[in-house]
């Protein structure tokens, strides 16, 4: 018994101290794990927060207006997503010695959306007034169940892909119609209408080049994961879409409002809205119909003739660069932008178009490799301060009953104009000359029709003569 507990005796200290030894090598190891969890977590929540003071700021916390600028960030991000996985695919591709005809085609096919959206959707939403959070959470739900369709065809590119597609575009439209309807029950008191759509778009933008990297990674992954990311995406933003305050499907305070139109019952029409709406839609679609001009004149003119001292792929990536540097300005600019005047704005901008315009043609053979990224990033900043602009004219002077229709129709002759510009663009000469030309007169036309009644708009007061009843 003596020698059995000699033998124990010396062997308990032992395991005691060897014990102690492994749960302080524990206790490190734990506290080395929440040194790390911390180290990590604190720049996400740290991102998150400094988010939520952008999105909430001035205001914007208390109205709700900064959870639609949360709800559009998350809504570019799916639609970007979405881009990836199709930029790989037929849907897409397009070879480098492709017949003009065929990118006709792809033109007309861009109108498809359009084609409901102005006469169907836009008449429809007005109906619901109270329901823009379920349009708005409808349309994403679409997005994300057209994502999981597409899933099982991007690889193969199945016949089911192309119908599958085009309704992602038209709820993509839909949803931003909505949006843009929502803006005004939402603003803050010290925000401008321009500020606030241009804080949307920008939010937009921004998540945009984040979810660009993320996708092409999820890609390398397999075609169709960009499109689960989508569908995870949007599925969130169908949740978000009922978090937006219940003033986004309340009219209370809202006056029922007839525009004057001439005719007692009729629906007006673009041309009853009043004359900011009408001269500042005028505006926008000559910009728009420039962008798509220099779209598809460059896309074939670079092409065949690069810019001084560069190849083909590298003179179609700077002007890109270019043109999407510019977009990206115009909507910061608007975003910070104090003036509370939108038709002067646009006819700033317009005669900034027109003075890159005139300054392509006039020096595009001895300086081409400096105008025609200026005239892309002109056309780029003009043509997002412009639509900021007008959508803050529509959402000012349209009453809410035929708001929504009036977004429509507008986003409708918006895309028919950029549909004539890019069709103007592929029957150009491929001359580089000839086209700034041609882009500088189209400017001028636009600029000579409508300038004149925006300046008079905005020294009137802009608003549209509208009844109420």
């Amino acid at each position: 018994m003596a020698a059995a507990r000699a033998s124990k005796g010396p062997r308990g200290p032992r395991f005691s101290r060897a014990s102690t030894r492994s749960g302080a090598g524990r206790d490190r190891v734990r506290r080395a794990g929440r040194s790390a969890g911390r180290a990590l977590h604190r720049p996400v929540t740290g991102a998150a927060r400094g988010v939520r003071r952008a999105t909430h700021a001035h205001g914007a916390g208390e109205t709700g207006l900064g959870k639609l600028i949360e709800l559009h960030a998350v809504n570019s991000a799916g639609d970007m997503l979405i881009t990836v996985a199709l930029a790989s695919t037929v849907f897409f591709s397009v070879p480098t010695d492709q017949a003009r005809g065929r990118v006709a085609l792809y033109l007309a096919v861009t109108m498809a959306p359009f084609a409901l959206l102005a006469p169907v959707v836009g008449p429809l939403l007005d109906r619901v007034p109270h329901g823009r959070r379920a349009a708005m959470a409808a349309a994403m739900l679409a997005r994300a169940l057209l994502a999981l369709t597409m899933s099982g065809a991007v690889a193969t590119g199945g016949l089911e892909l192309y119908p599958a597609a085009l309704g992602v575009l038209v709820a993509s439209k839909a949803y931003g119609v909505v949006r843009s309807a929502v803006v005004p029950r939402l603003l803050p008191p010290r925000i401008s209408l321009v500020k606030a759509n241009s804080r949307v778009t920008l939010a937009g933008l921004l998540t945009t080049a984040v979810a660009a990297p993320l996708g092409a990674g999820l890609h390398l992954i397999g075609p169709m994961w960009p499109l689960f990311g989508a569908f995870l995406v949007f599925c969130g933003g169908t949740f978000l879409s009922f978090t937006l305050p219940h003033t986004v499907d309340s009219a209370k305070g809202e006056a029922r409002a007839r525009l004057a139109s001439g005719g007692a019952g009729r629906r007006p029409g673009l041309r009853t809205v009043g004359p900011s709406v009408l001269h500042g839609l005028q505006a926008n679609a000559t910009l728009r119909a420039l962008s798509g001009l220099l779209t598809f004149f460059l896309a074939f003119l670079l092409r065949e003739h690069p810019l001084d001292g560069l190849g083909a792929a590298t003179s179609l990536g700077l002007v890109a660069v270019a043109a999407g540097g510019g977009n990206a300005l115009g909507t910061a600019v608007g975003a910070w932008l104090k003036a509370r005047g939108p038709e002067r704005i646009v006819a700033g901008v317009l005669g900034v178009a027109l003075a890159a315009a005139v300054a392509a043609a006039v020096g595009y053979e001895p300086l081409s490799l400096v105008v025609v990224p200026v005239a892309a990033a002109c056309a780029g900043l003009c043509q997002a301060l412009g639509k900021l602009s007008l959508d803050a004219m529509i959402q000012r002077d349209v009453p809410e009953t035929v708001r929504t229709s009036a977004f429509a129709r507008s986003e409708t002759v918006l895309q028919l104009s950029w549909v004539v510009g890019g069709a103007i663009g592929i029957a150009l000469p491929l001359s580089g000359e000839v086209g700034m030309v041609v882009a500088a007169a189209l400017v001028t036309l636009g600029a000579l029709v409508s300038v004149r009644g925006l300046l008079g708009a905005a020294r009137r007061g802009g608003r549209a003569r509208a009844r109420v009843r």
